[in-house]
């Protein structure tokens, strides 16, 4: 049964997501509440694929915070990457600076409101990284970090990125930890049927020190691990 629902889900997720991403691109062109609504289609497209193709529920424990907070989340697959603006309304996500260099998806990216992350850009790249999340602060719109930087394979515990600590310090907003173990049933080429979980932690304050704040997100976010 996983081949077969795999087998029907790569056509059409991806065969509907050609025409939609491309829309999205002409919306950008248009405005961001047009960018907007072809991602969230986009996404919803995605989770009903997930739910009635590949047979994956999706449970969520604990409360979905709104509005202006950081929210600190394990990576195992894209499924959470591409979940997002489902889970949150008009979520900000940091993402690697080098896909806004993809033609077209890079503009909608920037009018859409992602924000860049360049690992080795310095102090410059820093300062505009953290005045593009204050605008999308008070914009009143969720901030969404993968701290761990990449996928982890589920089970395993990294560190966190030295960014993310920076982060949490110049915003001076609390953070909550994301827990979610998609890992065993999307990340594979024949994906499997079941149940994946987020689990949201309590909010963690701000202005703790980096070594307490780190530990802290890192076990709540792997609270999933088995």
């Amino acid at each position: 049964m996983s081949v077969l629902r795999s087998l029907l889900y790569y056509p059409l997720f991806y065969g509907v997501s050609f025409f939609l991403v491309a829309g999205a691109a002409i919306a950008s062109l248009i405005g961001q509440g047009a960018l907007r609504r072809l991602v969230r289609m986009w996404t919803d497209w995605h989770r009903w694929c997930v739910n009635h193709i590949l047979g994956i529920e999706v449970r969520i424990e604990g409360e979905v915070p709104e509005g202006a907070v950081l929210l600190a989340i394990k990576h195992e697959s894209f499924f959470e990457a591409i979940d997002m603006p489902t889970l949150f309304e008009f979520p900000s996500v940091f993402a690697k600076r080098e896909l806004f260099n993809i033609p077209l998806w890079g503009h909608s990216a920037v009018v859409y409101g992602l924000i860049p992350v360049s690992r080795d850009g310095g102090a410059k790249a820093l300062r505009q990284m953290i005045g593009t999340a204050r605008t999308m602060v008070e914009a009143n719109r969720p901030l969404v970090i993968f701290p761990e930087g990449t996928r982890v394979p589920h089970g395993e515990r990294r560190p966190l990125q030295s960014g993310f600590a920076g982060l949490y310090k110049l915003l001076g907003m609390s953070v909550v930890p994301v827990a979610v173990n998609s890992g065993p049933l999307y990340h594979r080429t024949w994906k499997r049927s079941g149940t994946v979980t987020y689990r949201f932690g309590e909010p963690i304050p701000a202005g703790l020190p980096r070594d307490e704040v780190e530990a802290r997100v890192l076990d709540a976010m792997n609270a999933l691990n088995d």
